[in-house]
């Protein structure tokens, strides 16, 4: 698993300072189709084109969703690479079959780390060499999961949520087991690549957590439901809130960064 959020890691090694969460709603039983497709044919040149392409994930509640994160170096940076990749040979080759999968591709957050260390740390991650189309595993109970929660807030509250999120929640999740990874609110910059929309006029807070399985996670709810502090932290937030939290219970893909485990 990547190292945790609390773990003060090298400023140099943190990942992407603009990273966009997009949700993408495929036809029925096409997201293995899309996954072999993605893996071994789109990472390369996304990244070549001057991106990183940090996580890529099953939802394991919503079978024909694909969740993915990819970062950039900054706004400019942003419609750089994008402007490279889908006006390349990459994208040319492979547009229609990766389109053909899905029903949406418009579900997209461009978030920035919610405060200075909070961007992912991917040093130590390891992509797999390109494989054949996977298979989903046998085993999926005992993969390490992420878990995305979006919290959808008042707008002008990001900042204060940021700001109890990293003082009071954070010692308690690690406390009840997570390894929190990443915090992001939303970037409310002028989007850079507008051939491809994003939901500017989000307010989000979004904590990003692994787990080392399904059960351990459900472990961890299990003991904040029971434990009073976390209930009056959840309780005092609501006010902030502009809908319910989203929760997003991710298995990564064989070549992920995020989410698999790091090398010893």
């Amino acid at each position: 698993m990547n190292p945790p959020l609390n773990a003060l890691p090298n400023p140099d090694l943190l990942a992407s300072p603009v990273v966009e969460l997009r949700q993408y709603t495929l036809k029925p039983g096409r997201r293995e189709t899309l996954i072999g497709i993605f893996d071994n044919h789109l990472i390369e040149g996304q990244e070549t084109a001057g991106m990183t392409i940090i996580g890529q994930f099953r939802d394991l509640d919503r079978p024909d969703m694909f969740v993915w994160l990819r970062g950039f170096d900054g706004m400019e940076a942003r419609k750089n690479a994008l402007t490279a990749f889908y006006d390349g040979p990459v994208w040319a080759a492979w547009r229609d079959a990766a389109n053909a999968t899905m029903i949406s591709s418009d579900d997209v957050l461009l978030l920035k780390p919610a405060w200075p260390g909070a961007n992912l740390d991917l040093s130590g991650s390891e992509r797999l060499p390109q494989a054949d189309l996977e298979k989903p595993s046998a085993s999926s109970d005992l993969q390490a999961i992420v878990v995305i929660r979006i919290h959808h807030l008042q707008p002008g509250l990001e900042a204060r949520f940021a700001n109890d999120f990293q003082t009071a929640a954070l010692p308690v999740l690690a406390a009840f087991g997570a390894s929190p990874l990443a915090a992001f609110v939303t970037e409310h910059a002028e989007n850079s690549f507008p051939r491809l929309p994003v939901r500017a006029s989000e307010n989000v807070f979004i904590s990003i957590t692994g787990f080392d399985s399904t059960e351990a996670h459900a472990r961890h709810e299990a003991a904040l439901a029971a434990f009073p502090r976390w209930q009056e932290l959840e309780q005092a937030a609501q006010w902030e809130f502009a809908r319910p939290v989203e929760v997003l219970r991710l298995a990564p893909t064989a070549r992920s960064l995020l989410g698999q485990p790091t090398p010893a």
